[in-house]
């Protein structure tokens, strides 16, 4: 490995956490550190390095010509998000010019051409872009994708080089301008663009960076999270040069190859500072055989932050006792709560405390809307433990509150609200979209559901996805970790547990992925899944086997169970007879295979 390639730290320039007006402002300062970011391939070899002050340079010669070519303040330029030092620097390139970076994801994330060409076509229609550019391997579909839009320029990260930057001011940009559209990767109807403002973005890194994970000179961010994703985007692009620390990445894909790439070259370079939601700290443990990781030094990770999805307690215990021998603390782990409609983040658990805990009464919760405490050890009663997410950024404000918008007191379980600086300025080109979660006083309806624990937030989960039944509000998360740890051969995110809209009733329907083909053995899992669920949680399920890998997952990893309902709808309600019952599903899930949504 060249670690002598590797930027070192910012070289006597004085620590800054994100105390400036603009992103370019932000790297300008940067530029005059010894700082930037390296690339790393999934066996550690340093594939690439960008240092701000390279990066500063090369942007805003990019920027100068793309204005020369035409591009316009405010036009939209959307940008495939490779993890590479072009998108970086074609990035803030839109960012000097006073264009609107639009970040796009990868093919990799939907599964196939024609669902990826497809999204693409709803991406750059949302966002009425002006031009796009994209790695060389992908400009076939990206070019299939646009042919109906009228772009000034289409083609690869060079696709400027011709084109001189002479005779050329670059605008002054303020703290009012659009600096990125950022996709929601949860959504599944027409995808909404989140506008977002330099002033909102500043203050969110602002926050995150020197009150939430007090980031100091000596810091070093390691991640493997995609850039079109606004963890990866905000929290481990944009962060780190707002505080002129040094990064280190890894391609998503190649973090899926090889998950333990990502302790690695934590380890290597002395990372202090990286996130990960649930599942990627569960890669991690499972690729772990017997001692295979005692030579990795994790002892300077001082912030293994989490976030992105619903926390799952037992794959974060699973992940410090594996590497304990590494000398990973379980203090280092930080439990956070954000979105992209807040920029990022909006709570932080405090440093060094580790993951905290509530346990509550799993009947109350789903019956009365009360997050009522047990003490487990003394008590036979269903319980569920619930992470606690920490306070909101300074500044900012959230509430609980009842479907009558009064706010609601500790442990009583209501829609999060959020109110702040960090707040997007709209979802672009859709007042009626904006105005369904924003309203006129500023408060921004998450669609999370949680309450509040001595100032705390606990998020239970999204409203959308509760599953009402038998009178009870379940939340799908609570069935799918009981099959997953109850039930043999089935693993962490092989389940997704949807409801179904009868005329007089709802069904709930778990999807389970299963890797045999032996039809005994998928009766017998179809069944102990069926009895697990129904003698823990009371609930009567239909179970569907499906293909391994077949579950749709949202564009940062996470379950989509959205689509998961869709392409159970899709796969059965359309090739069954009309007088099949529900209870008659499951025996066609070895022979009706789902299609891909």
């Amino acid at each position: 490995m060249l670690r002598e390639m590797t930027p070192a730290a910012a070289g006597g320039l004085e620590f800054r956490a994100a105390d400036f007006s603009t992103l370019p402002e932000a790297l300008d300062y940067a530029a005059a550190g010894r700082a930037g970011a390296s690339f790393y391939s999934a066996r550690g070899d340093l594939l690439e390095v960008q240092h701000y002050r390279d990066l500063r340079d090369q942007a805003k010669s990019l920027a100068r010509r793309m204005i020369r070519a035409g591009l316009t303040a405010g036009d939209r330029v959307a940008l495939v998000a490779e993890t590479d030092a072009n998108f970086l620097r074609a990035f803030f390139a839109c960012q000097y010019a006073g264009l609107v970076s639009v970040p796009l994801p990868l093919p990799a994330a939907f599964g196939g051409r024609a669902a990826y060409v497809e999204h693409i076509r709803l991406m750059l229609g949302v966002a009425n872009a002006t031009a796009v550019l994209c790695p060389g391997p992908f400009l076939e579909m990206v070019r299939e994708a646009a042919e109906s839009f009228d772009l000034r320029a289409i083609g690869t990260f060079d696709e400027f080089n011709g084109v001189p930057d002479s005779g050329v001011d670059l605008p002054r940009i303020g703290q009012d301008n659009l600096s990125y559209l950022q996709f929601s990767s949860g959504s599944t109807r027409s995808p909404a663009g989140i506008a977002v403002t330099q002033r909102a973005l500043m203050a969110n890194l602002r926050g995150i960076t020197h009150h939430a994970l007090q980031m100091r000179e000596g810091d070093r961010c390691v991640s493997w999270l995609p850039f079109y994703h606004d963890m990866g985007l905000v929290g481990f692009l944009l962060a780190p040069v707002a505080t002129q620390v040094p990064v280190d990445y890894i391609a998503t894909r190649e973090f899926a190859r090889r998950p333990l790439i990502w302790p690695t070259v934590i380890a290597q370079n002395g990372g202090t500072v990286s996130y990960s939601p649930s599942f990627g700290y569960d890669l991690c443990a499972r690729r772990v055989k017997g001692g295979s990781a005692d030579h990795l030094d994790l002892s300077k990770w001082r912030v293994a932050g989490i976030g992105g999805d619903m926390i799952r307690p037992g794959v974060l215990s699973r992940f410090a006792e594996t590497f304990e021998t590494c000398g990973f603390k379980k203090e280092a782990f930080v439990a956070s709560y954000g979105m992209a409609e807040a920029t990022l983040g909006i709570t932080f658990a405090p440093l060094d405390r580790g993951i905290e805990l509530d346990n509550i009464d799993l009947d109350l919760l789903e019956q009365e809307a009360r997050a009522v405490p047990i003490e487990i050890e003394n008590d036979h009663r269903r319980t569920r433990a619930f992470v606690l997410c920490g306070r909101v950024l300074p500044g900012h404000e959230i509430e609980i509150r009842a479907s009558n918008d009064v706010p609601l007191p500790d442990r009583e379980i209501g829609r999060i609200m959020f109110r702040g600086p960090s707040l997007m300025h709209e979802y672009f080109g859709s007042r009626e979209e904006t105005a369904r979660v924003l309203s006129v006083d500023g408060w921004l309806d998450t669609g999370d559901l949680g309450f509040f624990l001595d100032g705390a937030l606990v998020v239970t989960g999204r409203s959308k996805d509760l599953i009402l039944a038998n009178g009870r509000n379940i939340w799908p998360q609570d069935l799918e970790w009981l099959v997953e740890h109850d039930v043999d051969g089935v693993r962490n995110g092989d389940v997704a547990a949807v409801s179904i809209d009868d005329a007089e009733t709802e069904n709930v329907v778990l999807l389970v992925q299963c890797r045999t083909t032996n039809e005994l053995a998928r009766t017998s899992l179809r069944q102990a899944v069926a009895d697990t669920v129904r003698a823990a949680a009371g609930v009567n399920c239909t179970v569907v086997l499906v293909p391994h890998n077949s579950l749709p997952q949202t564009s940062s990893g996470k379950l989509s169970r959205a689509r998961a309902r869709q392409m159970y709808l899709d796969s059965f309600r359309t090739e069954l007879p009309d007088d099949e019952s529900a209870a008659h599903l499951a025996s066609y899930s070895a022979v009706v295979p789902l299609r891909s949504a």
